[in-house]
Order: C-alpha cells, then structure tokens, then sequence
C-alpha cells in the first residue's frame, strides 16, 4: 500500500499539479522570503491529493505539510481578493495568518500555530508583523475543528509531568543528544529530498514503498503493530508507555526515521513536523532508560520524552517557542514547557546553521543585502552591443560609445570575450593617432570577469577590489551579458520590495 501510495502521489503531482515538486510546508517558507512572487495556486490541488494518497497509505510523514499549505494558499486567495484594503509591507500577511490556522487545526493547539507560522522562516528572527492576524486565525481554526472534533489533546500521555533539578540535569543531556540528532536527521531528509541516489522516480517509489513495507513487516514482529506506518501518533503513545526494553527503543528510534526519510526518497507528500516529534520522543526516552538504568533510585519519568520531543523538533525547524508550546498543548502537559526550553535552547546550539528546509534563512535582510544573495543573472543584461577589436577608437568614440552611452564596453570577436574598453582610456589617444589605433590596443585585458554561477555579492567584491563599476559575464569563454552597479541597486527594484522584508 505505501508504494501503492507514492505512486499515485508521483501522477498527481506530474499531471494535476503540473510537475510540481512534493514540497508542502516548505513552499510556505520559500515563498514568504519572496515579496514580490505569489503563491502558486495552480499546483495546490495536484499536492494536496499527492498528500493524501502518500499519508492515506501509511507513508511515514506529517499531515501538517500539507495543512500549513493549504491554509497559506487560503490566505493567498483571500488577500488577492481584498488587495486594495492591505499595504504594500503587508502582501504576505494573510499567508502567514494561513499557515497559522493550518498547524492549530491539524494539531489542536492554537498558541502552536501561531509561533511556529512566525518562527519557522528564520533561525534567529522572527515575523512579528504577522502576530495579530496569526493569533486571530489560529484561534478560529482550533474553534472550528474543535466543533467537528473534540478539544481532547492529540497525544495521550500518562503520569504527571511534576520535575526536580535533577530532572533538568538529565534535560540538558537530551538537548544535547537531541541536538545532534536532529543535525543528522536534517541532512538526511535533505538527501532524500534531492533524490540524487537513483536516476529515475520509478526506481525512487520502488525503493522507497518496498523500504516501507519491510520496515513495517519489522515493526509489527517487534511490536505486535506496524508503528512505522503513518504519521507515528501510535510510536509516541508506545514510547511514553513505562519499562520497555532498551533494544525496542533503539530499533523503533531507527525504524522510524528510515521510514520517513525512505517516505521523502520515494517521493511521498507530507510533513517533517511529527516525525521529528516522534524521534525526539524516542530519543528522550532512550536518554530516561539509561539514566534510570546507571542510578536505580532515580526513577522513570514520561517528562523526558515530551522534552526529547520538544528539542528535536525545536532544533529540527529552528522554532524553539512553538516547540515547547507544542509539547504541552498536544499532551494536556503545561509542566513540560520550563525543561522542554531548556532542552531545547541546548538542541539549537548543536544545530549550527542546519535545519529541515533550505528555506529557512538565518535572520531578516535588508533590501540591498537580499538582493547580494540572487545569482548575477539576476542583475545582468544580456542585451549589451559589444564592439569588434578592429573598430577603430574614432569609431568607437564616434558612435558606439555615442549611441550606447556606456562607460565600459566588452570587446568580443564573435561571442568569445576578449577584455573590456574603458571611455578613461580612449581619452588618453591623441585626436591624431584615433584613427589608426584599434581597440585591441587600447582594451584592459587583466580586469575581473564573473561567472554566471556567481552570487551578487561576490560579483560586488571583485569590482570593488578593482575599483570598476561593470563586469562581463561569461560560461566558459562565451559572452553572456554584463553586470553593473547600477542594475543591482535600481531604485524601483529596491522600492518594490516590502519593508518588513
């Protein structure tokens, strides 16, 4: 059933949603660090049918992907319609309201959806503009799915949550440990979502449902139920259980992070948020076994895995806040959240500048430096008359430097880029000589040039080591185009772009 799954997710996603790609929750943050680019909703049905036949067949994933998608497309439509009533800083503000609305009904935890709709498009930032239609959205989404529902927390975890300092002793090591695993777990999923292994999808969605089916085979041996199968609610109600063998664990810790990141390999549509619970869940509980085991008198506590599943997921998506706030929103458990931000605090500084999605930027830029990240094609005009190295600098003088009103011009011989005539070294031919002199004697061969894999920023440092205003863009030896100070900081382009951003 699971390969049975990805196949349906491939054609849905190939013909209803126009090859997209499977991703979901990080379309939401890709697009919000693009101002001036609308959500796409033309693939937003194709995905959401991939999402239901990838988790409807007990692909190992999230069903917050595609409900953190489905609310940022609602919120896309919505402010496409009342346009005229919102600013221009304001354009992505009901899409991130959306998001909101999306995590608090999937989860029933409204506090959740607002947090982490905010947190998750930066590691050490955060979109306060958005708090108040966040906050608005998130409670009428819990209210509206609590109606059809129920308001019961989404985990059911026994005992109680009452902690000591030693407690927080052991909470920090899970932060650590959880820290690092969740480093791991990140490049993992990032390989599997690249899908560089194998050259075709069929031979992704074989591997990836004939993993899933054996994984699960495992599973019901081991636990007398496939717990690798779906999102993993059943895997944290079984970890939260008390005296379980630690071989159990360990194999339902690796059992349940290759199903997922075998879920992503074969092209399965789904969220990465409640498999990162889970394995944080696994992973604190793992951390109390052995605490337990080494000190007899310390006890068994169902606090650590709510605190493993805090970290992991805190470090996992860089949303330390929503993270603890999820924990004791989904578990009934208020007392979880002091140790689960402690953990979680130790989990972020393990991560580095790693994270589940290439989406997530590191802090809010400014209008210059966002646009120093875009590749020089961004920047580079390609319609640029170049000169021939036999045209005289009369000619040049005369009329191409007349009629394009350039600085600097590129001297090619066909498309192959032979260096770059300067207006200041034209000036320094006498009147007399001008028609005699070519341009190949008068050009600089030895200025920079930037390739079309550069970044902005990289293409700006080289001219300013040089102290010019415009490089040549090439592909190998071939002519592209040229970059300028100018065309990187045009004032309409920086104008366009919302402040907040």
């Amino acid at each position: 059933m699971p390969a049975i799954g990805l196949v349906l997710a491939a054609l849905s996603l190939r013909w209803l949603a126009r090859c997209a790609t499977p991703s979901t929750a990080d379309e939401y943050i890709r697009n919000f660090h693009e101002p001036s680019m609308r959500l796409a909703l033309r693939p937003v049905p194709g995905r959401i049918l991939a999402s239901v036949a990838s988790l409807g067949t007990g692909g190992s994933l999230g069903y917050e992907g595609p409900s953190i998608y489905m609310g940022a497309a609602a919120g896309t439509v919505v402010q496409e319609m009342w346009g005229r009533f919102f600013r221009r800083e304001d354009r992505k503000i009901l899409m991130v309201a959306g998001a909101a609305e999306g995590v608090s009904a999937i989860f029933k935890a409204p506090a959740t959806g607002t947090l982490f709709a905010m947190e998750v498009p930066y590691q050490g930032d955060f979109a306060a503009h958005a708090t108040l239609p966040a906050l608005v959205s998130s409670a009428s989404a819990y209210v509206a799915f609590a109606l059809i529902e129920s308001t019961r927390p989404l985990l059911r975890v026994a005992g109680v949550s009452e902690f000591t300092f030693s407690d927080i002793l052991v909470c920090g090591i899970i932060g650590l440990a959880c820290g690092l695993g969740a480093r791991v777990f990140a490049r993992l999923i990032e390989w599997a979502k690249d899908g560089r292994a194998l050259p075709k999808i069929w031979l992704q969605i074989l591997v990836g449902g004939t993993s899933l089916a054996v994984f699960a085979a495992i599973a019901t041996q081991l636990y007398g139920e496939p717990l690798t199968l779906g999102p993993g609610y059943a895997a944290i109600e079984w970890a939260t259980r008390l005296d379980h063998e630690m071989l159990l664990l360990l194999a339902l810790f690796v059992l349940q992070g290759a199903a997922t990141i075998m879920t992503l390999f074969g092209g399965g549509v789904g969220g990465v948020f409640i498999p990162l619970v889970v394995q944080g869940a696994l992973l604190g509980t793992i951390i109390g076994e052995v605490v337990s085991w080494m000190s007899p008198g310390f006890g068994h506590s169902t606090l650590f895995p709510m605190v493993g599943a805090a970290a992991f997921l805190g470090a996992g998506y860089r949303t330390p806040l929503a993270a603890a706030v999820f924990v004791a929103e989904a578990t009934g458990r208020p007392g979880a959240v002091v140790p689960g931000l402690i953990a979680t605090a130790i989990a972020q500084l393990m991560m580095g500048d790693a994270s589940v999605s290439p989406y997530i930027r590191q802090r809010r830029m400014g209008h210059l430096e966002r646009r120093l990240r875009l590749s020089v094609t961004a920047a580079m005009d390609r319609d640029v008359q170049g000169v021939s190295p036999d045209t005289t600098v009369e000619e040049l003088l005369n009329v191409d430097m007349l009629m394009t009103r350039e600085s600097a011009l590129p001297v090619l011989e066909g498309r192959s880029y032979l260096g770059m005539v300067r207006l200041g070294s034209l000036a320094e031919v006498g009147k007399e000589e001008r028609s005699t002199v070519k341009t190949r004697d008068v050009m600089e061969t030895g200025l920079p040039v930037t390739r079309t894999t550069w970044s902005l920023r990289r293409a700006v440092a080289a001219m300013e080591d040089s102290d010019i205003d415009c490089l040549a863009v090439l592909s190998d030896r071939t002519f592209e185009g040229l970059v300028t100070i100018e065309s990187i900081v045009r004032l309409d382009q920086v104008l366009e772009v919302p402040q907040d951003h």
